[in-house]
């Protein structure tokens, strides 16, 4: 027997706004058949000279996902949903902290998600609910060059 659910798309999000998560969702996809190692590498340089992301932008990154995806909003589009996350935070000059993981409880269950000021954005669970297994943070300001 299956449980009836319904995914919920967000209707509020721009048409702009929508393009922009189309596009990060058409980089975000071929990303998911990179090897954990690879992908890790390339996300390290995507991250380069982005400010961290604020909890309010991953979450409106990640609504805009979810609101041109339907495959995103649901329960096993996690990985491409934190990768266009984090990718559309991207293009507006901030980075989330992009994370893998693992639930606490059983019974054992991988997932993928972003945070943004220390928290999951918009995962509906608590902060210490998953064990990071694999992290992209945003990388160290950069340093300003003294003038001679």
């Amino acid at each position: 027997m299956t449980t009836p659910s319904a995914l919920v798309r967000p209707s509020d999000v721009p048409f702009p706004r929508r393009l922009a998560a189309r596009l990060a969702l058409a980089v975000a996809f071929p990303l998911t058949l990179l090897p954990p190692h690879r992908l890790r590498a390339v996300l390290a340089v995507l991250r380069r000279g982005a400010v961290p992301a604020s909890y309010e932008r991953a979450g409106a990154a990640r609504r805009a996902v979810c609101a041109v995806s339907l495959y995103c909003a649901g329960p096993r589009g996690c990985l491409p949903r934190s990768l266009g996350t984090a990718l559309l935070c991207r293009f507006g000059g901030c980075w989330p902290t992009w994370c893998t993981g693992v639930r606490k409880v059983p019974p054992f269950s991988a997932h993928a998600w972003v945070e943004a000021e220390g928290r999951p954005v918009d995962e509906g669970v608590p902060d210490d609910y998953f064990g990071r297994l694999l992290t992209v943070a945003p990388g160290p300001s950069p340093r300003k060059r003294p003038l001679p």
